[in-house]
This record gives C-alpha cells, sequence and structure tokens, in this order.
C-alpha cells in the first residue's frame, strides 16, 4: 500500500524572484525619470536586465519541470508561474516609457 504525504509546496524563490526583480526594475526607471534621462543609468540597468531575464528564464523552466513531475501541487506552481510571467508585460510597459520619453 502506498501512503500518499499532501505537503503543502514550499517553494518560495520563485515568488521573491518576481518581486525582487519587480522592485529594482522600478526603482531603476524612477531613478532614470527623476535624473532627466541620463544615459548612465541606463548603463546600470542593461547588465541588471540582462541577468534578470536569464534568472526568471531559469526559474520559469525549474516550475515548468515541477509542475509535470508534482500533479498534486499543480494548481499552487500554477500560481507561481503566472506570478513570474506578470513581469514581461509590466517590463515592456516599463520599456516603452523609456523609449518615448
Amino acid at each position: 500500500m502506498k501512503t500518499i504525504h499532501n505537503k503543502p509546496f514550499e517553494e518560495k524563490q520563485s515568488t521573491e524572484l518576481a518581486i525582487g526583480s519587480f522592485i529594482i526594475i522600478t526603482f531603476l526607471l524612477i531613478l532614470y525619470i527623476l535624473s532627466h534621462q541620463s544615459s548612465n543609468v541606463l548603463i546600470i540597468a542593461w547588465p541588471f536586465a540582462l541577468s534578470a531575464i536569464i534568472l526568471n528564464t531559469i526559474m520559469f523552466f525549474d516550475l515548468i519541470e515541477k509542475f509535470i513531475h508534482l500533479p498534486q501541487h499543480r494548481r499552487d506552481i500554477a500560481v507561481k508561474i503566472l506570478i513570474l510571467l506578470s513581469n514581461i508585460p509590466i517590463t515592456f510597459f516599463y520599456y516603452l516609457m523609456v523609449m518615448n520619453l
């Protein structure tokens, strides 16, 4: 007989990564606006944006792998995937703002 343990899904890194990325990119956008579109802020922001894209992509594939292999936690994992993916339209909106300033 197989015993199933229904422990809650305890993964928090993806949410922390999504929120942290959002806070830092928002801070950099505000700094860019307050500095009167200084190119120095863009020089600082570009490496962060690139690393955030890479880290969020790695986390996305990790969550997809967990979604496939942990069917009992699919609902919780799907919410975490949506939180992670919510940064895409926000970042695109910020990009449009910077290009139109």
